[in-house]
């Protein structure tokens, strides 16, 4: 589903990741910047300031890997790949993307069972008193269902290039575009 959203809409599958992953920052960093003011300058911070950046990291973190498993600049081996042979190549990106999406599975199963635990459990962020933690948490299956969808597109790719006879495995450039 996540694959035909990308390929239906063309600003997601360019900007969606990056633009979470920035905003995400600049707001982990304006919490962090402010507490620190209001700790050493003003002699008191909110106590939610120490825990909910934490939250706000984990949300950074995940769609930036789902970015950059589009790239192929998360955990990849190009350099020792390239030295295969173009069936060798296909057979292990392959073999990648069915370990890619065992592993999402295995997140969106288990994160959602907690998400749905902490929701039916009304558990708020410490030092809050109405920030949900379920809002926070549901963001990990969601980001797992979209790196489901990039691992997708890097595989029908793979076996498009492996088909026209192009090169398979291409030298990843970290902080490149898609």
């Amino acid at each position: 589903m996540v694959y035909r959203l990308y390929r239906a809409v063309p600003w997601l599958e360019q900007n969606l990741e990056r633009t979470i992953v920035v905003w995400s920052y600049i707001v982990m960093a304006a919490i962090i910047f402010f507490g620190v003011i209001q700790r050493f300058w003003l002699s008191g911070q909110p106590a939610w300031s120490t825990t909910i950046p934490p939250l706000i990291y984990m949300i950074m973190a995940w769609y930036g890997c789902s970015f950059n498993v589009r790239l192929r600049t998360h955990l990849s081996f190009n350099e020792f790949r390239s030295n295969f042979s173009p069936t060798g190549q296909i057979a292990v990106l392959t073999l990648d993307a069915a370990l890619w999406l065992g592993f999402c599975i295995i997140v969106v199963a288990t994160v959602s069972r907690e998400v749905v635990r902490a929701y039916s459990n009304f558990q708020i962020v410490l030092g809050t008193d109405n920030v949900m933690q379920w809002w926070f948490l549901l963001t990990v299956p969601v980001a797992f269902m979209m790196m489901a969808g990039r691992v997708l597109e890097n595989l029908f790719e793979d076996w498009g290039n492996y088909r026209r006879g192009t090169p398979v495995v291409k030298q990843a450039i970290i902080g490149g575009d898609v």
